[in-house]
């Protein structure tokens, strides 16, 4: 079993366990253990407004593992998965390693309480290798330095920015943040990226602000998280500017090449996605 881990100057922050965190609360609704009273009482006080979120948590994760197992499918045996979250079941290895035991993963988290259960519970399978990193993804240079310790990145690699790029404010150029960390991959790499939004049910009647989404992000702030910024499924689209992105595009997540046939079935939901390949 092969499993690393390092951590960037910035990793002395405290766990604080009186203000809510992005992660926890997400672990909340994926129905996890892994929260603190305050996660649970601004998790359920955002159900009540925006009981969606649990099926955008749990449609988020199954976006996931169809995009590992897409990439390891187009021979992807490398991936830096940032804003990482904490574990929960079918984690980024897992599915790696189902397919390619000898697959590399570096997860990258700003949140010290998310890299010290990662280090605790995500175990690499003897064939392949795991690590954890403590960093922001605004400096995405420190990342891609330590990350290179363990992948190598003169062969391909699967980026997955998913629920991370909207911590990015408008100030802080996600778009420019995105692209240094594409900038650093090798040709025949491919990039995933998914993200909230706030677009379903907006219209000049209703804008974003008052819909149920809008209520929710609101409370979040009011709660002291690190601000969410809900974009719209071109900012999303435009990340990917200069890749080859793979059918169907940005589309809404359940959407996203879906495990089964019937995709009429299928309901969208304020998240959207897509993968990318790198010329």
């Amino acid at each position: 079993m092969t499993d690393s881990s390092t951590s960037s100057p910035r990793s002395a922050a405290p766990i604080d366990s009186t203000r809510p965190h992005q992660a926890r609360l997400w672990n909340y609704w994926l129905g996890g253990k892994d929260n603190y009273p305050i996660d649970r009482e601004v998790g359920k006080r955002i159900m009540e407004v925006y009981p969606e979120i649990a099926d955008v948590a749990r449609q988020s994760r199954a976006f996931l593992v169809r995009v590992v197992h897409f990439m390891t499918g187009q021979g992807i045996r490398q991936f830096l998965d940032i804003g990482t979250g904490l574990p929960a079941v079918d984690n980024t290895h897992e599915v790696a390693q189902r397919d390619a035991p000898e697959s590399r993963v570096v997860y990258v988290d700003n949140d010290p309480l998310v890299v010290a259960h990662a280090r605790a519970l995500l175990k690499s399978v003897p064939e392949g290798e795991c690590a954890y990193l403590e960093a922001d993804i605004r400096e995405p240079e420190a990342i891609i330095e330590q990350a290179g310790a363990v992948l190598d990145f003169t062969r391909p690699i699967g980026l997955l920015l998913l629920g991370i790029v909207g911590n990015v404010s408008d100030e802080d150029d996600p778009r420019g943040v995105v692209r240094r960390l594409v900038d650093a991959l090798p040709s025949g790499s491919y990039v995933a990226v998914n993200d909230g939004t706030n677009v379903l049910g907006v219209n000049e009647w209703t804008p974003a602000e008052a819909t149920a989404r809008g209520e929710a992000l609101r409370l979040c702030a009011e709660a002291g998280t690190v601000p969410y910024h809900a974009r719209t499924p071109e900012f999303i689209e435009s990340l990917f500017e200069g890749l080859e992105l793979v059918e169907p595009g940005v589309v809404s997540t359940p959407l996203w090449r879906p495990e089964f046939p019937d995709i009429e079935e299928l309901q969208p939901i304020d998240s959207f996605g897509g993968v990318a390949r790198k010329p």
